[in-house]
């Protein structure tokens, strides 16, 4: 018998198996399948302005060849399933970004991630808005998945083979292999680097010149970096401001939002025989979800959907082109605006983002002036970080879930008619004046309520989304009439200012049942505008001032016309809103950059290029040249600038400071 000898195996020279050559294909596989899930994207979002060219694939390309580089050091039997588990990474980054913007027309960002909260609590809202054709992003998982499996199975059974027969595995081109792996993976990081930056370097300094300085609007960033290169920049400008040494405002950023407030004073202030005309009054403001301004007046199968707030209208004023100003922090921004007169963020909430800067906030004011103070919302009370900022907002009450009885639980909450009646038995034991912020919550989206209140005929919407909000709003308008009942019951009507508005559009994009309600084809221009237009109606103790404005207005408006009819003297306040019967001047601006002064409107275009925006006449909808609209689109981007630094930067703390 031949004597034992352990035997030498170069594994170099060992024919390739199946799962070996898996391991060498593996990359070349995952860079066009996740390229192809790039541009998939693209496609699904059909943001105007942004067809897929070359630089899309190139900066997407380089990209991918960034993050999954690392892989190439990895032996080819370790590869596949590394390149798997990136795959799905990024895939689920991807598909969370499509599935936000169908909500927020914007994509997520590390301050979003901060407010994970809100996005888990969407719930139903975040399964409205899945699609079929988001399959195809999972759809190589079905095959990789086995494969990846099968080779690790071969990997383990070769090894326990080899073990088993007291083969001695002896690299000898360990170093030889493992410098090729390295070359490969600094290749892969070198030519990702120049595919992903060159498009962004001649981008930046051609046609988009300083977008990453004044960037509006997230959509345009991702038109030049791509979405993984976005998050890239996302991640290094959130560094940048928190992690390392903050910025502060310099002099001359000083100097110019001081100037700019300066300028604007005139602007606060209303019709002098109104200053204080309503002083000592109560003032109670309910912040409605998703109302927008195409349910008032109309009617659908002869029905009027909001017959309550339509018959307010009769001796309140009624702004019929009023705008919701909220960016990606939507109810919470809307809320912010109301109560700070500034603009929201680009990227995420003022309410998580910078809760305890300092704002010369609403709440607080009246307090000053002997009002007592109190926020009402049936929610959970850390939502949108509402716990940390009400108390930095100086409300002496906060009314959140855990105070209500839940006597009638609804969507996502309580019921509105329970959570008005509620709020006003609190509300009636407030030491008068008083202040009372109210947060409505039934009208929510996906707006499923049970069809025992189902009493609107929306034939022919009966099951569609569509039909579901106007039964929603039916319903919150039937709540409205009741609350409205009792503050007279209790005799709190003649005594306080009423003003309610909606907080953001209801994010059902279908134009047809827009056209059906009004009655008429629309552009989509003017399906844009129906989206951006929500109700306000304020009514005065005495009836005073009804009527219908045509004036165009926003949110941000209300803090310095509330202060100006209580005999506050709104000019001292670092407001950017106007009364809103001031008709000097109007100019609304919202977060993206769009802007209309009533007389004309601008469109910015998605690549931020100012020239490719759209000028148009606000009545007619007829497009102008786009230099028409040149000097109020500048004037509108120092707005937003002026109005980022102040939040970001904390000016009213720096100028205590100095």
């Amino acid at each position: 018998m031949r004597p034992y000898q352990r035997m030498t195996i170069d594994v170099s020279r060992r024919p390739s198996s199946r799962w070996l050559t898996f391991g060498g294909l593996s990359f070349l596989l995952f860079v066009p399948i996740m390229l192809w899930k790039c541009l998939w994207l693209n496609h699904l979002l059909a943001i105007p302005n942004m067809a897929t060219d070359r630089y899309d694939i190139m900066v997407n390309l380089g990209a991918l060849l960034i993050v999954s580089g690392w892989t190439l050091w990895l032996p080819a039997r370790l590869r596949p399933s590394a390149l798997l588990i990136v795959n799905v990474v990024l895939t689920l980054i991807l598909y969370a970004d499509l599935v936000y913007f169908r909500y927020f027309q914007d994509f997520i960002t590390i301050p979003v991630l901060q407010q994970t909260g809100q996005v888990g609590e969407l719930g139903g809202s975040i399964a409205a808005l899945l699609s079929i054709k988001d399959l195809y992003f999972f759809l190589d998982w079905v095959l990789l998945t086995p494969l990846c499996i099968l080779q690790m199975k071969s990997i383990r059974k070769s090894i326990s083979q080899a073990s088993s027969a007291g083969f001695h595995f002896h690299k000898q081109s360990w170093g030889s292999r493992l410098l090729k792996r390295s070359a490969a993976g600094i290749a892969s990081l070198i030519i990702g680097t120049v595919l992903l930056f060159y498009p962004i370097q001649h981008a930046t300094t051609t046609w988009a010149k300083g977008l990453f300085d004044g960037n509006w609007w997230s959509a345009s960033l991702y038109n030049i970096t791509g979405i993984y290169g976005f998050h890239g920049y996302d991640i290094a400008r959130y560094a940048e401001d928190h992690w390392f040494d903050r910025k502060k405002l310099d002099e001359e950023q000083q100097k110019a939002i001081k100037a700019w407030f300066n300028e604007h004073q005139d602007k606060l202030s209303g019709p002098q025989d109104t200053f204080g005309k309503y002083k000592g009054s109560n003032v109670i403001i309910v912040q409605v979800e998703a109302l927008e301004n195409i349910v008032i007046s109309n009617k659908l199968n002869g029905q009027e959907i909001t017959p309550n707030l339509n018959k307010l209208l009769k001796d309140s004023l009624y702004f019929s082109r009023f705008y919701h100003q909220t960016g990606q922090g939507r109810t919470s921004d809307a809320d912010f605006s109301v109560q700070t007169s500034l603009h929201p963020l680009p990227a995420g909430s003022v309410f998580t983002r910078y809760p305890k800067h300092e704002y010369d906030v609403l709440p607080a004011l009246l307090k000053e002036h002997d009002y007592s103070t109190g926020a009402y919302h049936a929610y959970e009370a850390g939502f949108w970080n509402r716990n940390i900022v009400y108390h930095e907002f100086a409300y002496d009450d906060f009314m959140s879930k855990k105070d209500y009885i839940m006597d009638d639980p609804l969507g996502w909450s309580l019921s509105d008619e329970s959570f008005f009646r509620q709020s006003l038995e609190r509300m009636n034991e407030a030491e008068a004046p008083f202040y009372s912020f109210m947060i409505t919550l039934t009208s929510h989206h996906p707006y499923a309520m049970p069809e025992k209140l189902h009493k609107l005929s929306v034939e022919p919407y009966e099951g569609t989304i569509f039909g579901d909000y106007l039964h929603a709003v039916h319903y919150v308008d039937e709540a409205i009439g009741s609350f409205i009942k009792e503050l007279k019951e209790k005799g709190l009507w003649d005594k306080s200012i009423f003003i309610l508005y909606g907080d953001h559009d209801n994010s059902i994009p279908d134009k047809e049942p827009v056209e059906a309600l009004l009655g008429q084809s629309i552009s989509d221009l003017k399906m844009r505008e129906t989206k951006q237009q929500v109700p306000l109606i304020i009514h005065l103790p005495d009836d005073g001032e009804a009527g219908q404005y045509d004036r165009v207005g926003g949110q941000m408006d209300l803090a310095p016309t509330i202060l100006h009819w209580l005999g506050i003297d709104p000019t001292k306040m670092h407001y950017m809103g106007t009364h809103l019967q001031n008709e000097h001047d109007p100019l609304v601006v919202l977060r993206d950059g769009s802007f209309t002064d009533g007389q004309i409107s601008y469109l910015p275009s998605p690549d931020g290029i100012v020239e490719h925006g759209l000028c148009y006449d606000a009545r007619t909808g007829a497009e102008l040249p786009v230099n028409t609209c040149s000097p109020l689109q500048k004037r509108a981007a120092n707005e937003l600038q002026i109005s980022d630094w102040f939040i970001t930067y904390n000016y009213l703390d720096q100028i205590k400071r100095k």
